[in-house]
């Protein structure tokens, strides 16, 4: 997003309340009707169903500075997923309506949010095609990849550090966390990543990532 339509977004959220949630906390529940939008100033925002066998299956995270649910409000559709805070959050609320209103009178915002769509989109077709041909470590490497480069933070030595757990990398992946750990160990004993305090850092990212190119 460049820093324009950044600022004309800010600029029109700025009008509504800004609400504070606790990690943890949920936003929106599952089957839950909603006439607002939210605007992410600070934090992340988890996406996810959960199984029969009540585990999480993340399928996105947003982060200052997303809206959302754009699709309940654009398309009034039935809402599946539940929305919770994955860290503290603040956010503006604003009505469906109004956010609906300021797109179509907006054409240079619209095409930023239809831009990031389809890049969402050709994110989950890659996590698909991964779901359905890869093993599990194939999955597990590129859904650490997939963290690390959106929230991760690329220190003075080159890597490339997070945080995240075990049962977070198993709700993305679609992984038991028994089979997560069980990975996670391979890859510390080979030397491409630590795991310390919940924070996981990949050694070398440029060999990370042709090692999952490797797997293929």
């Amino acid at each position: 997003m460049d820093q324009d339509t950044a600022q004309q977004i800010g600029g029109f959220f700025q009008k509504y309340p800004l609400r504070q949630y606790r990690k943890g906390q949920i936003l929106i529940f599952s089957g839950a009707d909603t006439e607002h939008v939210y605007h992410l100033v600070k934090g992340r925002v988890k996406q996810y169903d959960v199984s029969y066998r009540g585990d999480e299956i993340v399928v996105n995270t947003f982060k200052s500075p997303a809206f959302f649910p754009m699709s309940l409000a654009i398309n009034r559709t039935p809402n599946p997923y539940i929305y919770e805070a994955e860290t503290d959050v603040e956010l503006h609320e604003a009505p469906a309506k109004d956010v609906i209103a300021m797109l179509k009178s907006n054409p240079q915002v619209t095409y930023d949010l239809l831009s990031r769509v389809y890049k969402g989109l050709d994110g989950v077709l890659e996590r698909m095609a991964h779901l359905m041909k890869s093993s599990a470590r194939q999955r597990l490497i590129y859904e650490i990849l997939i963290n690390a480069k959106r929230f991760g933070k690329q220190r003075p030595d080159g890597t490339l550090s997070g945080r995240i757990n075990e049962g977070e990398l198993a709700a993305r992946s679609g992984l038991s966390r028994e089979t997560v750990s069980r990975e996670m160990s391979k890859l510390i004993k080979n030397g491409m990543l630590t795991y310390k305090a919940g924070r996981l850092t990949i050694l070398n990212p440029e060999k990370f990532e042709n090692k999952l190119s490797e797997l293929k």
